[in-house]
């Protein structure tokens, strides 16, 4: 506290140890995933969880800056804020898990955080909503292992990323399905995000993957404004929103039939990364989860399959998309990456979905074991040092792990699901009851 403030009352520690230990024992007890990767999942969720800001609701991509995607490279970002697209694809696997008060808790932030013209919606803000996010080197900093510049902020704030108003409006299409009702002002919030979309779906953009080169248009942000009207659609038709959902029908084919046509490569059977390019991109391994095409579509599996191929390690991980070294890439940027965590746990889910349970297994155990010796996964893992890379512990890895034990469990034990709401489990009222709201007891720091 500042200098001229009388300080803060010393607590017990004592007290302080029994109340926090108190706390953490009753939130995991409400983990309703009971399948053979129990121990992952729960790390995974204490993770996410601690992650959390308390008072806002607030979840950090990672607590760290500028840890290096390629040691002695210059692909080091900083990752401690709060991505929309982040916060809501974890949201998904706490709401999978049983987790809906971090759902009420996450979508009050958003709801202040996101207040106003869609116009002006940033991908990002600051864990208590801050958007003056402007990027900085601090060079007399000589960074991890020499892994310069350091930089504090991050300019992706003010990119254009089409696909997050899908992540956004399918999280909270999600929550709905689990039991948090739209209320009035998350009502008006869609509506507006919705109509701006409507406006904006064709722009080219920089993607999930937020490149600092020119704009493309993405395969996977057109998918994700398909699931942005789609979802909206059934909001509609449950109750939820009033609309006219006739215009948003006819939308939705049309995103549909243009992203199989521009975004489509028959001579290779698979998806391309933007419009027109030869790249892949392992966001279309997404495409099966979304509901967009069914898992069993000879489109889907041979994208599958040429991303396997196409972005694989020596060692059968799999890169994001292709870089390339000293040349400046389609992401704007020189230098190599390691294998994406996440885009790992997404082949896992694609080759359950087309029916390769085994192997989807199999590359799941591998990943298990790539954790360090606390359970954590960083952003990237590289094949060739056998280290973890990128900023570090990482919301998107740990999500990814989440969302895909889910997935093989209910896979084992009843149809596979074509769309990404996996059955929400009821929650634990017994241990709900004797801990208090996400403000008064989880960490105040990320």
């Amino acid at each position: 506290c500042p200098s001229h403030v009388p300080a803060p009352d010393v607590p017990d520690p004592d007290a302080a140890l029994a109340e926090t230990l108190s706390f953490w024992q009753d939130w995991v007890q409400e983990c309703a995933y009971e399948g053979p990767y129990r121990e992952a999942v729960v790390r995974s969720l204490i993770t996410l969880k601690a992650m959390t800001y308390g008072p806002s609701g607030g979840i950090v991509a990672a607590p760290t800056t500028s840890l290096p995607e390629e040691v002695g490279g210059d692909r080091n970002w900083d990752y401690r804020f709060t991505w929309l697209r982040d916060a809501a694809t974890t949201l998904a696997a706490l709401l999978g898990t049983g987790y809906r008060q971090e759902a009420q808790d996450w979508r009050r932030w958003l709801l202040r955080a996101v207040a106003g013209d869609p116009e002006n919606l940033q991908i990002m803000y600051g864990i208590t909503g801050e958007r003056d996010l402007r990027e900085r080197e601090l060079p007399w900093l000589p960074g991890y292992e020499g892994s310069a510049p350091v930089r504090v902020g991050n300019g992706a704030a003010d990119q254009l990323q089409l696909d997050v108003y899908g992540e956004v409006i399918d999280t909270l299409y999600l929550a709905h399905q689990s039991g948090v009702a739209h209320c009035a002002d998350t009502a008006v919030l869609h509506q507006r995000l919705i109509e701006h979309l409507v406006q904006r779906w064709r722009e080219p953009d920089e993607g999930i993957w937020e490149i600092r080169g020119a704009r493309r248009r993405f395969v996977h942000s057109k998918v994700m404004a398909w699931v942005a009207v789609d979802r909206t659609i059934r909001l509609a038709e449950a109750g939820a929103l009033d609309m006219d959902v006739a215009p948003l029908v006819e939308l939705r084919a049309m995103i549909h039939r243009e992203v199989c046509d521009k975004g489509f490569d028959p001579v290779r059977n698979t998806f391309t990364q933007s419009y027109g390019s030869q790249e892949l991109d392992a966001a279309t391994l997404l495409i099966p989860r979304t509901g967009f095409l069914p898992p069993d579509d000879p489109r889907v599996i041979g994208t599958v399959d040429a991303v396997r191929r196409e972005l694989s390690t020596d060692d059968g991980l799999v890169y994001r998309y292709p870089t390339c070294g000293e040349d400046v890439g389609v992401d704007g940027l020189t230098g190599d990456e390691g294998a994406f965590f996440l885009c790992n746990f997404w082949l896992v889910d694609g080759l359950a979905l087309t029916g390769r349970p085994d192997e989807a297994r199999d590359l799941f155990e591998r990943l298990l074991a790539l954790r360090n010796d606390l359970g954590l996964l960083a952003e990237e893992y590289d094949p060739v040092q056998q280290r973890q890379l990128g900023n570090f512990p990482q919301a998107f890895s740990h999500m990814g792990l989440i969302q895909s034990a889910l997935l093989l469990q209910q896979m084992a034990t009843q149809s596979a699901p074509c769309h990404a709401a996996l059955a929400v489990p009821a929650p634990r009222s017994a241990s709900r009851s004797r801990r208090q709201s996400t403000a008064d007891l989880t960490p105040q720091h990320a």
